[in-house]
C-alpha cells in the first residue's frame, strides 16, 4: 500500500447523525487528509430506504445490504449509527472481523454486549472507538479512557440525557406539569413519539453502564444500573426542591462503595443549588468527575442533535485513521479490577420523603419513630397545612441512610391511619 492510498470508510445508518457525518467526509476532505496524513474514502452508506432523498449524498454511495458491505474485505474503518442490539452486533462484529476498526454511537449495545465487540476487536487488532455513545459532543469517553487511566476515579455523577434535562429544566422555570412539557418537548423535536427510552430512564442508564464501566475498570452491564424515570415528578415536588434550595435533575451516579464495589443508578435527585450540575439549562448534558489525585472536573456541552453526536463520531473516525496510518491501535478494554456490582437496597443516599398525613397533635411524632426505627436520622421536616380538610403535607430530609432502610420505613408509613396515599420518595446529591 502506498502512501497516499486512502482510507477506506463504510457507514451504517444515513439518518439525522449519519447523513452529517457523511457529508463532513465528503465537504472536508481536504482538512481530513492534512490531519490524517491520507486521505478518507467514504466507500459505500447501507440504508434501509433507497429511495429516501438524501441532498448532497451521491445516490451511488448507498446500499441496502449493509452485510456484504461491511464484508467486502477493503474497509479501514465502519462508522455504526443504526442504533439498537440487532443487526448492529452483528455486522460490527463481521466488520471487524474483515479487519476494519469500528467506531460507533450505539449506547445500547454497548451497555447490553460491549463486551463481544472488545474481546472481538483486541483478537483482530482493530480499533473500537465510541465517544458520540454517551453525551453527544462532550469529550467524556477519550478522558475516561486515557486522560485519566493514571489517576483514580472515586466517582461518576451526570446529566447524560437531553430531553429529560429539558422537561425538569422547564417544569422548574414554567411552573408547568410534566405532561405538558412533554407535549412542548416532542414539539420540538426534544423527545421522541414514543418517549419512553428517555423519559423512563433507559437511555441514561445504558450511558451509565458504559461510564462505570470505563472509570472502574470492570464490565458493567445495563441490568447492573438501578433506574427510575421523571414521569411520576410533579410539581409538588418542584415546589418541595426549590423550598429547599435544590433543582430536580435525572442524574446517573456511578460510585465505588466503601467495600470497593461499584453503585450505579439513574434517579431523579433534588440537587443542592450550589451544585455544578444545578446550573445545566434545557437539553444541555455535563458529566461531573470526582478523582483521587485531578480532584473534581466537569464537562458541559450539547447531549444530543446531529452536528454535536457527528463532531464526536468525526473525532474518532480522525482517531482511528491516524491509528491505522501508523499502523498501531489505540487503547481497549480495561477490566482487570472485575468489581462487583453494589445492590440497589445497600446504595446509601440521603432522600426527601413527602406525604399527606391528618392534621392532628402527635402525628409527626409517629411519623418520626417510624424513620428512628430503621436507624434513618432527620435533617429537616417542613409542613404545609390544609386546614378546610384537616390534612398536611410533610416533607422529611434524611441524612445518609441504605435505600433498603428507606424503603422499609417508607413501608411502615403506608400502613399508618394516619398517613395518606401517595408517598413519594426522591434522592438528594450531596452527603
Amino acid at each position: 500500500m502506498t502512501t497516499n492510498a486512502p482510507i477506506r470508510v463504510a457507514l451504517l445508518g444515513c439518518g439525522v447523525v449519519g447523513s452529517q457525518v457523511a457529508r463532513q467526509l465528503l465537504a472536508h476532505a481536504e482538512d481530513l487528509r492534512a490531519r490524517i496524513g491520507r486521505p478518507l474514502e467514504l466507500v459505500g452508506i447501507a440504508v434501509r430506504d433507497l429511495s429516501k432523498p438524501r441532498p448532497g449524498i451521491d445516490p451511488a454511495l448507498l446500499t441496502a445490504d449493509a452485510e456484504a458491505l461491511v464484508t467486502r474485505g477493503d474497509l479501514d474503518l465502519v462508522i455504526e449509527l443504526l442504533g439498537g442490539i440487532e443487526p448492529a452486533r452483528s455486522l460490527l462484529l463481521a466488520a471487524i472481523g474483515a479487519g476494519a476498526s469500528v467506531i460507533t454511537a450505539n449506547k445500547a449495545l454497548l451497555a447490553e454486549d460491549g463486551g463481544s465487540l472488545y474481546t472481538a476487536a483486541e483478537q483482530s487488532g482493530v480499533d473500537l472507538y465510541f465517544e458520540a455513545a454517551v453525551a453527544g459532543a462532550i469529550p467524556i469517553i477519550r478522558p475516561l479512557r486515557e486522560s485519566l487511566v493514571g489517576d483514580e476515579v472515586l466517582a461518576v455523577k451526570g446529566i447524560v440525557n437531553g430531553t429529560t434535562n429539558f422537561i425538569l429544566d422547564r417544569m422548574h422555570s414554567a411552573g408547568v406539569g410534566f405532561s405538558e412539557v412533554l407535549a412542548e418537548a416532542q414539539a420540538l423535536g426534544y423527545a421522541e413519539a414514543d418517549p419512553t427510552a428517555d423519559v423512563e430512564g433507559y437511555d441514561a442508564a445504558a450511558k451509565a453502564a458504559i461510564l462505570a464501566s470505563l472509570a472502574f475498570h470492570s464490565r458493567v452491564r445495563l441490568a447492573d444500573v438501578d433506574r427510575e424515570g421523571i414521569s411520576l415528578v410533579s410539581q409538588d415536588d418542584i415546589a418541595a426542591a426549590k423550598e429547599m434550595g435544590c433543582v430536580i435533575k435525572l442524574l446517573a451516579n456511578c460510585s465505588l462503595s466503601a467495600d470497593g464495589r461499584i453503585a450505579v443508578g439513574v434517579h431523579p435527585t433534588m440537587v443542592p443549588q450550589g451544585h455544578p450540575l444545578a446550573a445545566i439549562p434545557g437539553a444541555y448534558n455535563a458529566v461531573f468527575i470526582e478523582s483521587r489525585y485531578a480532584g473534581r472536573l466537569m464537562f458541559m456541552g450539547p447531549g444530543a442533535g446531529g452536528s454535536p453526536t457527528a463532531s464526536a463520531v468525526m473525532g474518532d473516525v480522525v482517531t482511528a485513521a491516524r491509528n491505522r496510518v501508523r499502523g498501531t491501535v489505540g487503547p481497549g478494554e480495561s477490566a482487570y479490577s472485575a468489581r462487583g456490582i453494589t445492590p440497589p437496597g445497600e446504595v446509601e443516599s440521603r432522600y426527601y420523603v413527602s406525604l399527606q398525613v391528618t392534621d392532628e397533635p402527635g402525628v409527626l411524632a409517629k411519623v418520626a419513630a417510624r424513620f428512628a426505627d430503621h436507624g434513618i436520622s432527620l435533617q429537616a421536616v417542613r409542613q404545609d397545612g390544609d386546614p378546610v380538610n384537616s390534612r398536611a403535607r410533610l416533607g422529611v430530609m434524611t441524612h445518609v441512610a441504605p435505600d433498603s432502610d428507606l424503603r422499609a420505613t417508607v413501608a411502615e408509613l403506608e400502613s399508618l391511619a394516619e398517613v395518606g396515599p401517595g408517598i413519594t420518595v426522591m434522592r438528594v446529591e450531596g452527603h
